[in-house]
């Protein structure tokens, strides 16, 4: 091939912008559709931190810096997937993911994680009840990070396949949705006026269907699942 072909082609290849992608020998171009995250954290040096690294792995990255800013920023962004701190002014993590299953069930399909520090128990399975997707911990191994979103990502399709061959009836849907609310069997018997043993039942019926050893992992799988809303 010619000197002066070859460094022409080099040229148009050099010049092709990014984010797009070639679909033939002709001069047609695609966008290459980026998935969108938004990233709600009120530590600025971590948040740009975190833009700066998903934005060079490929995603479209949106910031927002308190809770409710964030809060905000799910309805004018629409993003595939959210990663947000817990302590935060205006709002807390916990309590940006409460109102948006509350008043937006449309975005139970997307994916929320958490960054946190915090490594307790409690304050996972709070998270997890509400319908955190998973945790992320600071500070933040990026590999790991990009890893875990794009599982994510990828896990929204396969939730729903799994969630429409798992059936439960009227009463295992009810008494999981009291144990996901913190209810022990004794009290979730007096509120559907049950036999504590008929909850039991419901409960281990449920159970066994999800797959789960106790019910506290059963829970969090159904609202993982949206086979219940607490």
């Amino acid at each position: 091939m010619p000197a002066r072909f070859a460094a022409a082609k080099q040229v148009r290849f050099r010049a092709a912008p990014r984010g797009f992608r070639r679909l033939d020998g002709s001069k047609e171009l695609m966008t290459v559709a980026k998935k969108k995250i938004l990233c709600i954290e009120d530590d600025r040096e971590t948040s740009a931190l975190i833009a700066e690294e998903l934005t060079e792995r490929g995603f479209d990255v949106v910031v927002a810096y308190d809770g409710g800013e964030g809060f905000a920023a799910v309805f004018k962004a629409m993003p595939d997937l959210v990663l947000c701190d817990i302590n935060m002014p205006v709002m807390s993590g916990f309590e940006v993911l409460e109102h948006l299953t509350r008043i937006a069930p449309r975005f139970g399909h997307m994916p929320f994680v958490f960054l946190t520090a915090l490594t307790d128990r409690n304050s996972e399975l709070k998270g997890r009840l509400l319908g955190a997707d998973d945790y992320i911990a600071k500070p933040i191994d990026f590999d790991v990070l990009v890893a875990l979103i794009n599982a994510r990502l990828t896990h929204v399709a396969r939730t729903d396949v799994w969630a429409r061959h798992i059936q439960l009836n009227d009463w295992e849907i009810e008494t999981l949705t009291w144990v996901a609310r913190g209810k022990t069997s004794s009290e979730i018997s007096k509120i559907l006026q049950l036999s504590k043993r008929t909850v039991d039942f419901h409960i281990d019926n449920a159970r066994n269907k999800l797959g789960a050893s106790t019910r506290t992992e059963a829970a969090i799988k159904a609202v993982t699942g949206r086979l219940i809303e607490p």
